[in-house]
């Protein structure tokens, strides 16, 4: 028979009562700062053209206090025409980002792939609503795998140390014996 008065928790405690579980997740999000440009405005919309669009976006990262950092997710859009420039957008959409027992590199992973995967959907919402608040129509952003992009971007840091590691190794003059 089981012992009901007995409760097994799956929470780690050690020795003086600290929770020392791997813990992260987002606390807040919000826009840091927009700017959205209608500079050919109202001609533009009598061009008969659809612009095309240049998008560019960057993830940084931030130790803001103690277990908390911020991961901006920065989106510009430039759409032009022959005719001109019809639109620009320019997102910066911040998270405080909560962390806690975990090792370096998780750490890194969070901030650099899951938190802007977290908080790419409203970054986009507010890219919709801009471009539709500019008079054209809401320009909804195709999903990034930041994960992927995360690990192509370390490979190639990785590849860029061994290929400097074994320029500077076989650079190296022949010393004397």
């Amino acid at each position: 028979m089981a012992d009901e008065g007995n409760v097994t928790s799956s929470l780690k405690i050690d020795g003086n009562g600290e929770d020392t579980l791997p813990t992260a997740g987002v606390i807040s999000q919000y826009v840091k700062d927009l700017s959205v440009e209608n500079p050919n405005a109202p001609e533009c919309f009598a061009w008969a053209d659809a612009p095309s669009m240049d998008v560019q976006f960057n993830i940084a990262a931030r130790a803001i206090e103690g277990d908390v950092h911020e991961v901006e997710l920065k989106i510009q859009i430039n759409a032009r025409t022959e005719a001109g420039v019809a639109y620009i957008i320019d997102l910066t959409y911040a998270g405080l980002v909560g962390m806690r027992n975990l090792e370096e590199a998780q750490m890194h992973a969070f901030l650099f792939a899951e938190a802007p995967r977290i908080l790419f959907p409203f970054a986009r919402r507010v890219i919709a609503d801009a471009v539709r608040d500019t008079g054209f129509a809401p320009v909804m952003l195709e999903p990034i795998d930041f994960n992927g992009l995360y690990i192509q971007q370390l490979a190639a840091q990785a590849q860029a140390q061994d290929h400097t590691h074994s320029a500077s190794v076989t650079d190296e003059p022949a010393g004397n014996a």
